[in-house]
Order: C-alpha cells, then sequence, then structure tokens
C-alpha cells in the first residue's frame, strides 16, 4: 500500500488457520507398533568434547600455540533421547486442528480495506475452495515431513490419519519431499476435508489426528526440538531438548513449519535445488541465511497482498495461493500511517 493511501489498515490481523499441537515421542517395536509405545525421556549426558572450532591464524600457524589450545577439555552437558535397547521404531503423535474464516481479519481498523479484502477471499474461495493449498497440506502429512531429522535414514515410516471418523494408512517413503506431483486417492479424500474446513463447508472445525511410525533401528538416537538458549555462558547445559510432563516433545511450531513447507512457486524453485520452502512473507530459509521472495523482486507477501487485497489481479494463480497461504499461516500484517 502506498503511502497515506486511504486504504491502508494499520492495524491487521490474522489467525492462523492450521493449528497444530506439540509431537509427543514413543519408543516402541515395529511389529507390535499399533499395541504399546512407552514415551520417551530425556537423558543427560556429560561429555568431553575436542576443541574444533576455527582458531585465529596466529594460533593455527604455530604448532606449540596450537597443541596447547588442542588439550584443552571441552567439557559439556547435554540432553540427549534414544530408543531403549529392546525399541527399535519411533512413534510421533500429534493432531491438527482445521479452521475456516480467512476471509475475515481478526483485527482491521479500515473499513474499506475489510471490505475490498473479503470479496477478493470470497472469490478466491469460491473459484478455488483452497483445493490446491489442501492437497499440499495433506501431502505433508502423509509424508511425514514433521519427523524432520528422524525421518533421515529410517528404513520405514507409516503413517496413520483420524480425521472425521476416518482412517488412512501411509507409507511416508512413497511421497518425495522436493515436489508435490503426485495423484493419491486417500490423499485426495484427506485433502478434500482440510479444504472443506477452510471454506467453512464443515458445521464446525475440522480435527486430524497423526499417527507416524519410523523404524530406525534398537537404541538408536531420535530427535525432539531443541529448546532456544539465549545465554549458553549463565547455564549448566549447551543443549538442551524439550519435554511436556517429562515425555520428549516437538514444538508445534516445528510442526506447524513443516506442513507450511509447500511453496514451490518463489521464482529460484528450480535453480535452488533445495525444494518447497515454508511459507513465509518474505520466504526466509533461515538455515541457509536467505530471503527468496524479495520486495525489490515484487514477489514478497506484502507486495503482493497489497495489489491482491484491493481488488487487483496477480499475474499467475500461483501467486494467489501463495497469498491465501500467508493467510492460512496467520499474522500481523498492518502497516504503520507513519511509513
Amino acid at each position: 500500500m502506498a503511502k497515506n493511501d486511504s486504504s491502508v489498515a494499520s492495524v491487521l490481523a490474522f489467525e492462523k488457520k492450521l493449528v497444530p499441537s506439540d509431537g509427543y515421542l514413543y519408543g516402541t517395536i515395529w511389529e507390535k507398533r499399533f499395541e504399546k509405545a512407552t514415551p520417551l525421556k530425556l537423558n543427560e549426558k556429560s561429555v568431553r568434547g575436542t576443541i574444533s572450532n576455527r582458531l585465529k591464524p596466529a594460533v593455527q600457524n604455530d604448532p606449540m600455540k596450537l597443541n596447547a589450545e588442542v588439550e584443552k577439555a571441552n567439557l559439556q552437558k547435554v540432553d540427549a533421547c534414544a530408543l531403549d535397547a529392546d525399541e527399535d521404531t519411533l512413534k510421533l503423535i500429534l493432531t491438527l486442528k482445521v479452521l475456516s474464516g480467512v476471509e475475515k481479519p481478526s483485527a482491521c481498523n479500515n473499513a474499506e480495506f475489510n471490505n475490498a479484502y473479503r470479496e477478493t477471499a470470497l472469490k478466491y474461495i469460491e473459484e478455488n475452495g483452497f483445493q490446491e493449498l489442501a492437497r499440499r497440506y495433506a501431502l505433508n502429512i502423509a509424508n511425514s515431513r514433521y519427523l524432520w531429522r528422524n525421518r533421515v535414514g529410517a528404513e520405514k515410516v507409516e503413517v496413520i490419519v483420524f480425521a472425521d471418523g476416518k482412517k488412512w494408512a501411509f507409507n511416508a517413503m512413497d511421497f518425495s519431499l522436493r515436489d508435490f506431483n503426485y495423484n493419491h486417492p486417500a490423499v485426495d479424500e484427506l485433502a478434500g476435508l482440510i479444504a472443506d474446513a477452510l471454506c467453512g463447508k464443515t458445521k464446525g472445525p475440522l480435527l486430524i489426528t497423526v499417527e507416524a511410525y519410523a523404524l530406525i533401528g534398537k537404541a538408536q538416537e531420535v530427535y525432539p526440538s531443541e529448546e532456544l538458549v539465549l545465554d549458553k555462558g549463565k547455564g549448566d547445559k549447551s543443549k538442551i531438548l524439550y519435554a511436556v510432563n517429562g515425555t520428549a516433545a516437538m514444538h508445534s511450531q516445528k510442526i506447524g513449519n513443516a506442513l507450511r513447507t509447500i511453496d514451490t512457486w518463489y521464482p529460484e524453485f528450480e535453480s535452488a535445488n533445495i525444494g518447497p520452502i515454508a511459507v513465509e512473507p518474505y520466504g526466509a530459509v533461515t538455515n541457509l541465511g536467505k530471503a527468496y521472495r524479495t520486495p525489490k523482486d515484487k514477489v514478497d507477501f506484502y507486495t503482493l497482498f497489497d495489489k491482491y487485497a484491493m481488488g487487483g489481479t496477480l499475474e499467475n494463480k500461483e501467486q494467489e495461493h501463495y497469498v491465501m497461504a500467508v493467510l492460512v499461516r496467520g499474522g500481523v500484517f498492518g502497516q504503520s500511517s507513519k511509513e
């Protein structure tokens, strides 16, 4: 929106429409995975590591200084989590609530903008019905992307999904994490429920329960979420893992990030060779330190949204899908009148 434009909404917020729970981790045996599972606990380890960080040139080039540095003990306390000696399978349980109402901002202080946006959103719902977004969300449920590092190296991964009185079973390894070019009847059925919930065609929210089973090997390490330690110098641990009431777990934010990793519409998708990225206003991928949707290229959320919300036409359907996916994600998108 332009400066001092009367259509600017300085207060504008959308509640997220995909609401995941934390994911809880359990250990079990593959052959008996539906019968019994034990909550996984965190274990504290005290380790003596080696000095492996980059050193100053003065130290690198002096063998005596280098030896003196290497001899120093790198003592650490860390959290760890692993299956028991007789367990070979990780079980992850989570729920996902799907809400409607994307056409209604949770806060908006400009009636003109609110009316224009509502018309745009309802038109999108009428023309698209959230079918493409819902299909991608459903595929991310089926492919177990939310297992993150726990998926790497797994021999088998099975995903069981319950929703609306129905049950589906997916072999997660049948689906690539690199694209969404799949046609699968069960995925389409699940996607239809998600789309109807987003469109408001159901009586209330849709609640999906997901159980993922990964065969990773007896006593193998598993990876709950790691807590952010803002000042490691003051704590006694260098790595703190997440647990809820003693059960190892994954943050709902991390699960949500995986579910909304559906953006294949950013300009560098083919050349970047990293696959889909999470839907974010600037296409931020923090582990790569890069934004794939920049205002300079006019492909960021705000540039597209400001035009689209006021009744403008975007270049293609992909841009419309992206804008609506950010709104499903939710956030605060108002623009200060001082800008």
